[in-house]
C-alpha cells in the first residue's frame, strides 16, 4: 500500500529532535512491501502547503501521524501542541480520504483522549514496527483491525495494550528518511540511537512505562554498533543514545561500549544514566569508547524526596558517579525535579545546595511535575483533590506541594544554577 507518514512535531523543546520513531515505522513499512513517503514538519514553514503538495505527489492509501509531545511540560507558560496537531490532520482530511493513524510517544500516553480530540481513525499505542504493516493488512483485507496488539479504534471506550516487540532486531535501526546531510557537521545536531526499550523502574512521575512498556528489549550489541559504523562511514560524527537509561542492564552497556571503542575517536556519543550502581569499569569504557556527556536524572538531593519519587538511589550515590565521570573526562548534564508530594522550602534549598557542589557543566530545573495518567504521582493528586479525575489530564496538569507558591518561581529566579 501507499502510505504518507507525517512527523506533526513543530517544537524545539531543548535540542532539534529527527522524527527517529517514525523513522523507524518507515523503514519496518518498507521492508514489509509498502511504499512509503515521509513528511518532517519542523521545517515546513506553510503546514497546510507541504502537506498538499506531498499528498498530491504521493496519493497515500494511509497517512500515519506520529505525535511526539502533547504539551511542552512548562508549567509556567505551557504550551498545548495538539491544537496545531489538529491543525495538521485537518489539512489531511482536505487533501485526502485516506484513513490516518496515529502513534508515537504523546498519543501512547493518552491513546484514546488523543484520538478523540485530534478526530483520528485508528491509533497505534507503543511499538509500530510490527503494528502498522499488520494494521495496514487488515485495512486491505477488510478485517477486523481489534486483535492487532496496540491498535485503538476511533469510538472504541478504554484503553489498548501497549505493543511491544520483543525481538526489536527484526527491525533497522534507521531510514533513509532520516538523513540530513546538511546538518553532520554540526556541533548541535546528534543523530538519535535507541538500543533498548521499556524501564521497570516505576519512577512516581513517569509516563515511560505507557510508551514502552516495564520490560527491558534489548537490541543486539552487534546490530547498534554495525548502524553507527554505517552512519559514521556517510560522515555522522555524533551519536545521542536516547535509552532511558543506558546503564541497565549494564551487561547490556559494557557491551555496546566493547563495540563502539572500535570506532572511537571518529565517533563520539551522550546518553542517560539511572545514577545507581555505575561503577568504574563502565564510566571507563564509556570514555575509551567515545562517550563525552552523560546526563543524571537524580531530580532531587533530599533523600526523603528520592524516596518519594522511587527512586532508587541516594545523594552520596549520585555524587559518586557524579565524580567518577568528571575524573574520566565525561561531561555531566544534571536534572533536579522541584515541587513533587513533600517538597517544602527546606528541601528545595537542600537539593539545590546538593546541585551546586556537583559542579556539574550544566543543570536544567523544573518547578513543578506534569502528571501523567497511571501514575503514582496520578494517584496521589487525585487523593489529595489537585485534579477530580486522570480523565482531565491530556491538558497540561501539575502537581506542586502546598506553600511553595509562588516562591519557588521567586527563588529559582535568583537560585544561580
Amino acid at each position: 500500500m501507499r502510505v504518507l507518514l507525517i512527523a506533526a512535531n513543530t517544537e524545539r523543546i531543548s535540542m532539534v529532535a529527527l522524527p527517529y520513531g517514525l523513522g523507524l515505522v518507515a523503514a519496518a513499512l518498507r521492508r514489509a512491501g509498502h511504499t512509503v513517503a515521509f513528511l518532517d514538519l519542523l521545517d515546513a514553514g506553510d503546514l497546510r502547503a507541504a502537506i498538499q503538495r506531498t499528498i498530491h505527489g504521493s496519493a497515500p492509501e494511509v497517512i500515519g501521524l506520529s505525535i511526539r509531545n502533547i504539551d511542552d511540560q512548562s508549567r509556567q507558560e505551557p504550551h498545548f501542541l495538539l491544537e496545531k496537531a489538529r491543525e495538521v490532520v485537518a489539512a489531511c482530511r482536505a487533501a485526502s480520504q485516506a484513513p490516518i493513524v496515529l502513534g508515537g510517544p504523546g498519543y501512547s500516553i493518552f491513546p484514546r483522549e488523543t484520538l478523540a480530540y485530534l478526530a483520528a481513525d485508528y491509533g497505534i499505542r507503543g511499538d509500530g514496527e510490527a503494528a502498522f504493516p499488520a494494521l495496514l493488512e487488515r485495512l486491505r483485507a477488510g478485517r477486523d483491525l481489534r486483535d492487532v496488539p496496540g491498535v485503538q479504534v476511533a469510538g472504541d471506550r478504554g484503553d489498548t495494550t501497549c505493543a511491544a516487540v520483543a525481538d526489536l532486531d527484526r527491525f533497522p535501526l534507521w531510514d533513509k528518511a532520516l538523513d540530513r546531510p546538511a546538518d553532520r557537521e554540526s556541533p548541535e545536531f546528534w543523530v538519535p540511537v535507541q538500543s533498548r526499550r521499556g524501564c521497570p523502574n516505576d519512577c512516581s512521575y513517569c509516563s515511560t512505562a505507557r510508551i514502552q512498556g516495564r520490560t527491558y528489549r534489548c537490541r543486539s550489541p552487534r546490530q547498534v554498533v554495525d548502524t553507527i559504523a554505517g552512519l559514521a562511514r556517510r560522515g555522522y560524527r555524533r551519536f545521542y543514545f536516547v535509552d532511558n537509561s543506558f546503564n541497565l542492564p549494564e551487561a547490556q552497556a559494557l557491551a555496546l561500549c566493547r563495540g563502539l571503542l572500535t570506532l572511537a575517536p571518529a565517533v563520539q556519543w551522550r546518553c542517560i544514566l539511572y545514577p545507581q550502581g555505575v561503577g568504574e569499569e563502565l564510566v571507563r569504557a564509556m570514555a575509551a569508547s567515545g562517550c563525552v556527556e552523560a546526563s543524571l536524572g537524580f531530580e532531587s538531593g533530599t533523600p526523603a524526596i528520592l524516596k518519594e519519587m522511587n527512586k532508587r538511589f541516594t545523594p552520596d550515590e549520585v555524587r559518586r558517579i557524579s565524580d567518577l565521570l568528571a575524573a574520566h573526562g565525561i561531561r555531566r548534564m544534571g536534572f533536579l525535579l522541584l515541587g513533587g508530594p513533600g517538597e517544602t522550602r527546606e528541601t528545595v534549598e537542600e537539593s539545590l545546595a546538593f546541585a551546586r557542589s556537583l559542579q556539574l557543566d550544566g543543570l536544567r530545573v523544573t518547578a513543578g511535575i506534569r502528571i501523567y495518567p497511571g501514575t503514582a504521582l496520578a494517584r496521589r493528586a487525585l487523593q489529595e483533590g489537585v485534579i477530580a479525575s486522570e480523565e482531565a489530564l491530556l491538558y497540561p496538569r501539575f502537581y506542586l506541594a502546598p506553600g511553595l507558591e509562588p516562591w519557588l518561581q521567586d527563588r529559582l529566579a535568583t537560585a544561580g544554577v
